[in-house]
């Protein structure tokens, strides 16, 4: 059998499938990811990542080194502020954070552990009809949910304002690296390491714990889990159906596309983008 072939069972037979004490240390990081980027009370996160990992030690060793592998990305997101900021100084130290919390534990996985877990899988073949339907209705539920979302609730002010077309085009790049970045991050890495070891529905709710903590800290505040938190489950299910990062992606980048024109229209009216809103 193939190291690929390996990979796949693995991924369709987790080790602990249904309830098990491992996710005790497993919901720890979850939390911890709540302290830091919901609460921003980064000594807490600290503090709960480190009983999480304690109690690994003791109840599945096999669990710590992909529990490490997330703390370790969690730790790495959380030197810097995530809020939303398009000065060149942040966008700078925001990217080059973001892409060492991807990249050093896919480096540890895969020439530390020697592992082929974190993989990307950019294509699985041919797309079927109903892909292709979400695809096309992706744009339609981001037009009608997402402008009402960011106006109606006053999310909008935790963006940044766009002072002049610099600025349009920094948070335009901004808004899909970070977009792209969750991707890689949140499903590629945190759902794939988690699911090697728990039932689908055990590792999905538990990154999307992680990823809608980051998202409020981002700017999803208000009633924004509402919406982010059916969004970033929906993302792991459809990853595991397709299997194809491609497909993910471009789900993401499509409702990133009206969270783009979203802000624009509050911060430029006059362009009337979103018609029913005004």
């Amino acid at each position: 059998m193939s190291a690929a072939q390996i990979d796949e069972h693995a991924y369709v037979l987790p080790r602990r499938p249904g309830w098990t004490p491992s996710l005790i240390p497993a919901a720890l990081i979850s939390l911890s990811a709540f302290f830091l980027f919901g609460m921003e009370i980064r000594p807490l996160g600290y503090l709960t990542m480190l009983v999480g990992l304690g109690l690994c030690v003791w109840l599945d060793r096999v669990l710590l080194r992909d529990l490490l592998l997330v703390a370790v990305g969690l730790i790495i997101v959380s030197t810097i502020s995530v809020r939303a900021d398009v000065s060149w100084g942040n966008v700078l130290l925001m990217g080059t954070v973001l892409t060492m919390a991807v990249a050093v534990p896919y480096l540890i996985n895969r020439f530390g552990y020697g592992d082929h877990t974190i993989r990307f899988h950019w294509l699985a073949g041919k797309w079927s009809r109903w892909m292709w339907a979400y695809l096309l209705a992706v744009p339609v539920i981001g037009w009608v949910i997402l402008p009402t979302y960011f106006v109606r609730s006053g999310a909008y002010r935790n963006w940044p304002p766009l002072e002049d077309w610099t600025e349009i085009a920094r948070f335009f790049v901004g808004v899909n690296f970070v977009g792209s970045w969750d991707e890689f991050f949140f499903i590629i890495t945190i759902f794939v390491l988690l699911r090697r070891h728990f039932s689908f529905w055990f590792a999905n709710g538990l990154t999307a714990v992680i990823f809608v903590s980051f998202l409020w800290e981002l700017g999803y505040q208000e009633w924004g889990p509402l919406l982010t938190t059916p969004f970033a489950m929906l993302q792991a299910y459809l990853y595991s159906k397709t299997r194809s990062l491609l497909y993910v992606l471009i789900v993401h980048l499509l409702f990133d596309v009206v969270v783009f024109l979203s802000i624009v229209h509050v911060r430029y009216p006059q362009l009337d983008i979103f018609f029913y809103l005004w």
